[in-house]
């Protein structure tokens, strides 16, 4: 039984995927940071506050706890975009470059996507018809 726990962890991908959260977390901190120290101040000269939070907030009823708070739904949502628009341009485009750059240096060439196979039954029975006429 523990053997087999030790065989489970010890895989490739278990440990990739250990790595590749630990990796994660820390970019996580620094996007974080960039959005936080970087983007919302730029934000808060243009706007005039580094968040939303006070805008767009309305009270139903007497009770505090009945707010309804768009502005900060509003900070959370432009926080998301920033992240993944970061993740984008900083991990995603510079990767495609390289896989690119390496795949035309070694002579690879990208794969055709193979058609639809509802479009190729609709084409041998178009040509089918065609055929008949």
């Amino acid at each position: 039984m523990i053997k087999g726990f030790r065989e489970f962890i010890l895989k490739g991908n278990v440990v990739d995927l250990a790595v590749a959260v630990v990796i994660g977390g820390a970019f996580g901190t620094v996007v974080t940071s960039l959005v936080n120290n970087i983007i919302m101040p730029l934000i808060a000269g243009i706007v005039g506050k580094p968040s939303f939070n006070d805008v767009l907030k309305f009270q139903i009823g007497s009770d505090p706890a009945n707010t309804v708070m768009l502005g900060t739904f509003i900070t959370v949502l432009l926080n998301f975009l920033i992240v993944a628009a970061a993740i984008y341009f900083i991990v995603v485009v510079p990767m495609n470059h390289m896989i690119a750059r390496r795949n035309a240096k070694l002579g690879i060439k990208p794969e055709e996507d193979a058609p639809d196979p509802q479009v190729v039954l609709l084409t041998e029975i178009r040509d089918a018809l065609k055929a008949r006429n």
